[in-house]
């Protein structure tokens, strides 16, 4: 009778040529499948210095488990079998439909070629119903990507994507046998042609129709297996794991085909227009100031520095500057360009690239800032609410948006000081708050949160504020400055009244350590005819998420770029 040696701690159950003192199993569960009961199994456990006959009780349990083992062999062994065979059957299936081969009848109407969403009854006829004998239903053809394929019986329902327009389309016949229906896979390309049918009593699709095939043909096919859509961008994704968040980043150009972020960007877009409608119907003009700048507006530390033709020059950090120079000749203007700031920063809501809506308004007093700012946000948001697929999306993905309602809470500065001590929120180093503190975003957020409504945070210190803002009248300490703030995001916009006069300004370059000999067209503009004037900065990305209550701003934008990374 062979001995085998189990050594409960050095042992190891992998590899050949197990049992022997020299190379002990760790189980003697492992070494009585492997060896067989007609063996003396010697085991020795943890703290004893001595090889041992295996006891009674643990051979007894030893039998036990290689029985359970043996059945799990068993069905394993049987369902590789069954899975062979239908491997083998479905391949048989496949090649059989290679043998089908369809082509459009002739004798049937062209069909006409609509978009997914198509309603109008002079282009599709009227939706045929079950019984009736084809009347005025008109042929038509779909093209689309495949958003999914379910198999029920002999039918095979492929539902067709083209942008935010879904159909269902239903294959019968010789259509559902062909090797193309039978390997059909989310994203292939495609052309379906039929009529528009009314769906059965209880059964659900967009539009409450479907389009019940004749003819289809593949536009261009998608991989399946290891390569397929779903496989390398699963849906499902966690985003508020950054390790998967920057793996599906890498397949942005992919991932931007997953219902939630192309809802995010039709949503963008619908947005982005109705800021131009909104600042339409306010006569503010629309301006394209230049990305390539040589001064800086929101402090030398953010700028992005680039050679420019042997000469230093920046990405432009805001508009605003600009903004201000058009004044005089067109009146109140805005922007919708890009801004960039080189923060080193990897929070939730920082961007180094993002969208800034930018306006400047001429003649006006702080009171009418902070009205036109309250205005725009409004009016923008009504008007995106208009949009009934916008409005669908952020009911579906932020069930609890209320309208923000008028007037928006104002608070100075001081007064928010004055909370956040009250509250015993501290500031970054731990201390109470006290005048003058950079207000950070923690603090900023847990605020706005608590008082759960937008709020205008108003007379900055000018400390800590930039060189162009104004002064307060009634406290020169302080700026006639800006904040908006909202709740589960924080700060959207920032503005101010700007300096106009122009020996004030003159003071605020000197006072920053700035040469005012590259600001000289800005200077200028308070030598011809300054006037009272002010101006603000939103970012769009902070504002879809405040709507759709994302958890990041990245989700915000088609490509998101921010510190360590500037791909796809």
């Amino acid at each position: 009778m062979a001995v085998i040696y189990i050594d409960e701690v050095k042992g190891d159950d992998a590899g050949a040529d197990r049992g022997t003192e020299a190379a002990p199993y760790k189980t003697l569960n492992q070494a009585f499948i492997d060896k067989g009961e007609d063996s003396d199994f010697q085991v020795k456990k943890a703290g004893e210095d001595e090889y041992k006959p295996a006891a009674k009780s643990a051979l007894k349990k030893a039998v036990n488990f290689k029985k359970q083992h043996e059945k799990k062999l068993e069905a394993a062994a049987q369902r590789a079998e069954r899975e062979a065979q239908e491997a083998a059957a479905r391949e048989a299936v496949l090649e059989k439909a290679k043998n089908i081969k369809i082509s459009e009848d002739e004798s049937l109407p062209p069909a006409v070629q609509i978009g997914l969403d198509e309603t109008d009854p002079k282009v599709i006829g009227t939706l045929r119903k079950s019984g009736d004998e084809p009347g005025s239903a008109v042929r038509v053809s779909v093209q689309g990507r495949v958003q999914r394929v379910a198999k029920q019986g002999a039918l095979i329902f492929v539902w067709l994507r083209r942008g935010h327009a879904l159909i269902q389309s239903v294959l019968s016949g010789d259509l559902a046998k062909t090797y193309d229906a039978l390997v059909l896979v989310r994203e292939t390309s495609m052309e379906i042609v039929g009529e528009l049918w009314e769906l059965p009593p209880g059964t659900h699709a967009p539009l409450n129709r479907e389009l019940r095939a004749d003819y289809f043909k593949i536009i261009a096919s998608a991989p399946s297996g290891d390569e397929a859509f779903l496989t390398k961008v699963p849906a499902d994704f966690d985003i508020t794991s950054s390790q998967a968040s920057e793996a599906l980043l890498n397949l942005r150009h992919l991932t931007l085909r997953h219902d939630k972020p192309a809802a995010v960007m039709y949503v963008r877009s619908a947005l982005e227009g109705a800021f131009h409608q909104a600042y339409r119907e306010m006569r503010v003009i629309k301006v394209s100031p230049p990305a390539l700048v040589q001064t800086q507006v929101e402090g030398g530390s953010t700028l992005f520095k680039l050679d420019y033709y042997g000469e230093p020059a920046y990405l432009t950090q805001s508009s605003q500057l600009y903004l201000e120079t058009c004044l005089p000749s067109l009146g109140d203007v805005y922007c919708v360009e890009k801004s960039f700031r080189a923060e080193k920063s990897l929070t939730r809501r920082h961007l180094s690239e993002y969208t800034h809506v930018e306006a400047e308004l001429d003649f006006i007093p702080f009171e009418k800032l902070l009205d036109h700012i309250e205005g725009i946000i409004c009016r923008v948001v009504d008007l995106t609410l208009e949009d009934p697929t916008a409005a669908k999306i952020i009911k579906e993905y932020n069930p609890d948006f209320q309208k923000p309602s008028r007037p928006f809470m104002r608070m100075r500065y001081s007064d928010a000081i004055d909370w956040l001590r009250e509250k015993g929120i501290k500031n970054e180093e731990g201390n109470d708050h006290t005048f003058g503190d950079d207000i950070a975003e923690a603090a900023e957020r847990r605020m706005t949160d608590e008082i759960n409504r937008p709020i205008m945070l108003t007379h900055f210190p000018a400390g800590i504020k930039a060189f162009y803002m104004q002064r307060a009248a009634d406290d020169s300490r302080v700026t006639e400055s800006v904040d908006v703030l909202m709740p589960g995001v924080g700060e959207i916009v920032g503005g101010s009244m700007r300096i106009w006069d122009h020996d004030e300004l003159m003071a605020a370059y000197k006072r920053e350590g700035l040469d005012p000999a590259p600001y000289f067209w800005y200077t200028d503009q308070r030598k011809f005819g300054g006037s009272p004037h002010g101006g603000y900065g939103l970012g769009l990305e902070r504002l879809i998420v405040w709507l759709l209550k994302l958890w990041t701003v990245r989700e915000a934008c088609l490509y998101p770029r921010y510190m360590g990374r500037c791909k796809p």
